[in-house]
């Protein structure tokens, strides 16, 4: 799926590394640089692909998912704000399904910088009452760092729902999510996990006491991709498991091997944007090849 965004033809070359394209019925910027490859659709903020040169692609992006004007896109990085989960409608809030505007873009011999906006508007406010801007950063090179900045005053919650391309789910372990869960499979209830996160069926927790830091260690695919949080006081994994693949219509059935979700996030305390005090929630990720 991801090298088919690549040879997608181009609407609009907007530098020498970044360009406008048409994915079904959205659009995308897709940066082309010697240091990488990304993509990033306009519907959302979302990036879909990330691949430093001479690696694999670090993101997961679902052959099955409908890139349809307001439906919500299976894979990548998608932000979901402002709230988690089922707290409103649309599911995980609606900053994933608006279309956002491309406001700045910059590029050097390191990678590529681009700001995205999205502001309160008519359609909002109908789901959310309150004015907010919402900028979304990404630089782009042999690490991908990606910050959310809210401006206005109000609380939120939120994730990075960060989809990772690994070889084989049941040859991944993720560490650094600290011992206490909420788990969301067994109705909420709290759990302790006593070593690394594995995934023998399906898996939705919300780690409460996170390190700064997880760990995916993707045995079967020979790397482990490093996902540093900024400004979290949770981080959130899931797989969906074969059963609940098989379900999901945007989803191949066997789509759950070679996915793992690991998110930075806010959900057990709020980010409250006051005044000229915006509130920010960030990740980085990075590649590390086992020798």
């Amino acid at each position: 799926m991801q090298d088919k965004l690549f040879s997608l033809p181009i609407v609009k070359q907007l530098t020498p590394y970044i360009s406008q394209r048409q994915a079904g019925e959205l659009p995308v910027i897709v940066v082309s640089h010697p240091q990488m490859r990304a993509a990033i659709t306009l519907q959302g903020a979302q990036l879909i692909a990330w691949q430093p040169s001479g690696e694999k692609p670090v993101i997961w992006l679902s052959d099955k998912t409908p890139f349809a004007t307001g439906k919500a896109i299976r894979g990548g990085v998608p932000i979901c704000w402002p709230w988690f989960g089922p707290a409103g409608e649309p599911a995980h809030g609606f900053a994933r399904n608006q279309p956002w505007t491309l406001s700045a873009h910059d590029e050097s011999d390191e990678g590529v910088l681009l700001t995205l906006v999205l502001e309160s508007n008519a359609q909002t406010k109908k789901l959310w009452p309150h004015d907010f801007t919402l900028f979304a950063r990404f630089r782009l090179g042999q690490h991908c760092e990606i910050e959310l900045e809210s401006h206005g005053d109000f609380e939120a919650t939120g994730a990075l729902h960060s989809y990772f391309q690994i070889a084989d789910i049941n040859g991944v372990e993720v560490g650094g999510l600290g011992p206490v869960y909420i788990d969301k499979v067994n109705n909420g209830e709290e759990g302790k996990l006593a070593n690394k996160q594995t995934y023998s069926g399906r898996i939705d927790r919300i780690f409460t006491q996170p390190e700064d830091c997880s760990v995916i260690n993707d045995k079967s695919g020979q790397r482990c991709i490093e996902v540093y949080h900024h400004y979290h006081s949770d981080v959130v994994t899931w797989n969906p498991g074969a059963e609940l693949s098989c379900s999901m219509s945007d989803m191949a059935n066997d789509g759950y091997k070679t996915m793992v979700c690991v998110e930075t996030a806010r959900i057990n305390k709020a980010m409250t944007s006051a005044g000229e005090q915006p509130a920010r929630l960030a990740t980085t990720f990075r590649v590390r090849n086992k020798t």
